[in-house]
């Protein structure tokens, strides 16, 4: 019926809209340090089975196909892809970049541990690696006063040099995830563990599949501005059939109302 019609057009429109809000916050964050694309997906919402495939047609014969009418179509959730983001070369020593898998582990406010890909780290007023937002790095480093050079290897080992002698600080240590698809986003960068996630896999940088520290570098968001277009200008023409169809519904209650 067309008025059945008029209400699946009407959730492919808010399908289509919120699918070009997933777009819209991938190009907003085209230049956000470690910031990862996110995918819309989909899903077709219940069918009513008006003939069943195989149900019988007459005493001796049974239906080939079946009829089942579909009530339109729901977005199921966003799927973060995890590819790798381009390297930047900062040359300060204290901006990181994960080459390959893993996060950085931080402390919020609330004392919880957050994930992060942005290393974009810098030492607290009273010498404690923070994130940009203030942030204590976990496992916590501190970085004496009168430091004149921080060195930090590829498995996450923190050096500093002071009055000529090289001091170990500590070690960054990086968690993996079984399901980092599964991690809720939290904004500022951040990533929190869920159910779906797993728990974390922490551990020296390098060790046990995760990713290698790169030092005086910094990774860049995985959006492709052109992929977006491309995905942008699909969605709008998605949207588009949708509108038409809700208009071409709508003319065909018209009809029906003038000739009945």
């Amino acid at each position: 019926m067309a008025n059945a019609a008029l209400q699946v057009a009407r959730t492919g429109l808010d399908a289509q809209n919120t699918r070009m809000r997933v777009i819209a916050n991938n190009l907003a964050n085209v230049n956000t340090t470690g910031f990862k694309r996110d995918r819309a997906t989909f899903e077709t919402l219940a069918y009513q089975s008006i003939t069943t495939p195989g149900a019988p047609s007459s005493a001796e014969n049974k239906y080939a196909i079946g009829l089942s009418l579909g009530s339109g179509v729901q977005m199921t959730g966003t799927a973060r892809i995890d590819t790798q983001g381009a390297f930047t070369t900062t040359s300060n020593a204290l901006d990181l970049a994960i080459q390959g898998t893993g996060y950085f582990q931080v402390q919020t406010p609330d004392g919880k541990i957050a994930y992060t890909r942005a290393g974009d780290f810098a030492p607290s007023p009273e010498g404690t690696l923070v994130t940009s937002a203030g942030l204590p790095v976990q496992p916590a480093i501190q970085i004496p006063s009168g430091a004149q050079s921080i060195t930090i290897g590829s498995d996450g080992t923190v050096s500093a040099t002071v009055d000529g002698k090289v001091t170990e600080l500590g070690r960054i240590e990086t968690a993996s995830f079984v399901n980092p698809a599964g991690l809720q986003s939290l904004g500022d960068n951040l990533l929190a563990e869920t159910a779906a996630s797993g728990v974390p896999q922490v551990g020296a940088p390098g060790s046990e599949g995760r990713g290698t520290v790169r030092s005086g570098t910094l990774e860049a968001s995985n959006v492709n501005v052109v992929e977006e277009l491309v995905d942008m200008i699909e969605t709008q023409r998605a949207y588009e059939v949708n509108s038409k169809m809700i208009s071409a519904a709508d003319e065909m209650l018209k009809y029906v109302n003038q000739q009945l």
